[in-house]
């Protein structure tokens, strides 16, 4: 019989692992506490991270089920934690970690297997998850059961670049864990790369995180200055991308497609001034940088308004792509008569007054702006262009006379 895989977390990160498991031959069980969740998944409907047909192929080979309880998680072989860690009032919010910790500890077996995915401060898998674990099973780390810690990778939207070709860090409490570990996920990607303990891959994680944030936050201040300065930043980024070493593309941005990620950033500082004096000012920049960029984009579609005889209170927005909320939600606490067409909508908590449409060439010339705020490439921006009679880009999608770039 195929091992058995319990994932906990259906989200972003945890289905798209349930999905290459099953594929691997394993039998999958995937918790998650949402319930609506669990049903939509279990009717083989598509979400974020599997599409239909995935989850169709998941559902025929009849390896996997979800569930929002730990009944149908016994006697597994693997678990794989993806639930997020989380900051609250400035320190890491575990309450979510704890409860999965909780819940599996009594299902734990001698030999089986428990992988932390979550981001994570470091120490984290050794100082939280182990005791928690062994406390609730009786069962030691690194001598009864493994335990590691390997970060999920992904970027959303880019298809170059899913599970089984990014390559994995791994890490183990003790040699026989990383052992275990690195044969799990050699079953599901094509590269495993060990290290030498979890809270090394736990600071890996984070590297990963923070460098994404910061120079994410480098992009976005270099806009603002250079709307200032009469230059076009988007022409610059491009120009500084030519140079074929030392430099990595960032791009402006309305605000962050993973609004966990300053949160997810900032582990790391918070860890940093738990073990001594010293703070991460870089990161606490970048976080006071990147929170703003949605006001910016609101202060420049006013003064853009404003050049056009219009105020944002009274004018019709349309809006393509609903993240980040704090754009839309801004805009209709300033008066704003708010559209927004984006093919994610079921999954977000819409604020009220937003009427959900589809970019017909008739909704785009009807609205006083039209507003590019996705960045993933589900729009005819060409026709977008054509069909409005003003667009403020956010994402570099458009361009002619009637065009306005952040």
């Amino acid at each position: 019989m195929s091992e058995k895989l319990v994932v906990v977390g259906q989200g972003a990160a945890g289905l798209p692992l349930a999905m290459r498991a099953v594929e691997a031959g394993f039998r999958v069980v995937g918790v998650d506490a949402d319930e609506w969740l669990v049903k939509r998944l279990n009717a083989g409907e598509p979400c974020d991270g599997a599409d239909e047909s995935a989850l169709a192929a998941a559902h025929a080979s009849g390896r996997y089920t979800a569930t929002a309880g730990y009944a149908d998680a016994a006697d597994f072989d693997v678990c794989a934690v993806t639930v997020p860690v989380r900051m609250r009032g400035g320190a890491p919010d575990l309450d979510a970690l704890t409860d999965v910790g909780e819940r599996i500890a009594p299902l734990l077996r001698p030999g089986a297997t428990v992988v932390l995915e979550s981001t994570a401060y470091p120490g984290t898998t050794e100082e939280w998850l182990g005791p928690l674990l062994e406390d609730g099973s009786g069962l030691a780390p690194g001598e009864d059961f493994h335990l590691g810690y390997s970060p999920a990778r992904r970027e959303p939207g880019n298809p170059r670049w899913r599970l089984a070709n990014i390559p994995r860090l791994v890490s183990g409490v003790g040699p026989a864990a990383l052992e275990r570990v690195t044969a799990f996920y050699g079953r599901l990607v094509r590269e495993v790369v060990p290290v030498s303990s979890p809270r090394t891959a736990e600071l890996a994680g984070l590297l990963e995180t923070v460098f994404t944030h910061v120079n994410t936050a480098l992009a976005n201040e270099v806009s603002l200055f250079a709307a200032q300065l009469g230059v076009d930043a988007w022409e610059a980024v491009e120009a500084a991308s030519t140079r074929p070493f030392g430099y990595l593309r960032f791009a402006p941005s309305p605000g962050l497609d993973a609004p966990c990620l300053p949160l997810d950033a900032s582990l790391l500082p918070w860890r940093v001034r738990r073990g001594g004096d010293r703070t991460f000012r870089l990161v606490e920049l970048a976080n006071d940088v990147n929170e703003h960029m949605a006001d910016e984009v609101v202060a420049r579609l006013g003064r853009a308004l404003n050049r056009r005889c219009r105020s944002i209170r009274g004018s019709r927005i349309l809006l393509l792509g609903l993240t980040p909320i704090e754009v839309p939600k801004a805009l209709c606490r300033l008066g704003a008569r708010v559209r927004a067409a984006d093919p994610g909508a079921a999954d977000l908590l819409l604020p009220a007054g937003i009427e959900l449409v589809e970019p017909a060439n008739a909704e785009l010339a009807r609205a006083d702006a039209v507003v590019v705020l996705s960045g993933d490439d589900c729009f005819d921006y060409d026709r977008v262009q054509r069909a409005s009679r003003f667009v403020f880009d956010t994402r570099d999608r458009c361009r002619g006379a009637n065009v306005e770039r952040l």
